[in-house]
């Protein structure tokens, strides 16, 4: 054999090794990592059983409504504008509900005309309380399918059921209660922690 034939197949060996070597240290590697990674994620009885959800909402624009899932369910964050604020007064004799009187619903720090913690931002979980759809955003006023009195908020497509923009539920609709507004608490003015209270109102 002269030395070109023996350089040929050293650098072939030596190619094979190094991509042996490689493959080697590349799933030590993910054996040594996976757990670490695994580890610093809830667990699933965790997840199933509600683990907290933050949500950054500081890129939310006025009248945006954005969804995140927690326990499985869809939250609704919503900025509401001045205008909408200002629009709440007046669907109150239209509600079947306006007060926020059943406790349930929300907790005692969402029972107000605004049902949040800060009049801007609103947090709902996104199911309805008839048989369990997800209702559609509607925030536009007036629209001819809704009629003149409507000034935002949610229809359900299943049943017919009706939400303003507080989540409280219309007289004469299948949806016996309003949006329920889950545990939250604000964290710093941009960050929302879904699924704990915070300890304080």
């Amino acid at each position: 054999m002269s030395d070109s034939d023996s350089n040929k197949v050293d650098k072939k060996r030596r190619r094979m090794l190094i991509g042996a070597t490689a493959v080697v240290g590349a799933a030590g590697t993910a054996a040594f990592a996976a757990p670490l990674l695994i580890s610093w994620m809830p667990s699933e009885r965790a997840l199933a059983a509600g683990a907290p959800v933050e949500v950054n909402i500081s890129k939310i624009e006025p009248g945006q409504l954005v969804r995140v899932i927690w326990r499985g369910k869809p939250v609704w964050f919503v900025k509401r504008t001045e205008e909408m604020l200002k629009d709440l007064a007046s669907n109150v004799p239209l509600l079947r509900d306006p007060d926020s009187a059943v406790d349930t619903q929300q907790p005692p720090y969402a029972k107000n005309e605004v049902r949040s913690r800060k009049p801007e931002i609103l947090v709902l979980i996104g199911i309805c309380t008839h048989l369990g759809c997800s209702p559609t955003y509607r925030p536009e006023k007036a629209p001819a399918d809704l009629g003149a009195d409507w000034k935002g908020g949610w229809y359900c497509p299943c049943h017919g059921s009706r939400f303003d923009l507080a989540g409280r539920v219309f007289k004469n609709v299948p949806a016996p209660t309003n949006l329920v507004v889950p545990p939250y608490y604000y964290k710093s003015d941009d960050l929302v922690l879904v699924g704990e209270d915070g300890g304080a109102a």
